[in-house]
């Protein structure tokens, strides 16, 4: 093991800011999703996003790995991340986070009973179609790329 290896494990202040940061290149492409195609982000910019996100991404994250250390468990779950974030003051976003989590749940389910079922032929998978909902509407693509309204008080990319 390095001299650098050994720094970082005792002490978080000596982490690569690659090791601290989500990557600069996922950041960006989700800051041009939300500007016009010819509108432009200068570099500036996405790294200040970058250190932000990093930043919530790491306070939700430290909430609910705190609560599962009271709790006795070692698995943070996506409850924990929502109760995280109400604790904390973003109940703004966690109802529709808590659609988006109920979506990849049943996606989840779904998947796991088509794999059963692999070689059996029939019309849920046609078309595109990834499965059905419990509630019997056809998913298509997967959880992550499903659009949901953010409250538009939150919409500080759209500010120029």
């Amino acid at each position: 093991m390095a001299d650098s290896d050994n720094e970082s494990v005792g002490n978080q202040s000596t982490l690569r800011e690659q090791d601290r940061f989500l990557p600069i290149a996922n950041v960006s492409r989700i800051m041009k999703k939300a500007v016009l195609a010819n509108g432009k982000i200068s570099k500036e910019a996405k790294e200040t996003v970058q250190e932000c996100v990093s930043e919530f991404v790491s306070f939700i994250t430290g909430e609910a790995a705190d609560k599962c250390l009271r709790e006795k468990r070692k698995t943070i779950n996506g409850d924990d991340l929502l109760w995280a974030m109400t604790t904390l003051g973003f109940e703004d976003y966690v109802e529709v986070l808590k659609v988006y989590l109920q979506k990849f749940r049943d996606m989840e389910g779904e998947k796991t009973a088509l794999a059963g079922r692999v070689g059996e032929k029939d019309d849920v998978n046609d078309g595109g179609c990834y499965g059905v909902s419990s509630s019997g509407n056809r998913l298509y693509g997967s959880p992550a790329n499903y659009q949901f309204q953010v409250p538009q008080k939150s919409r500080l990319l759209h500010q120029y």
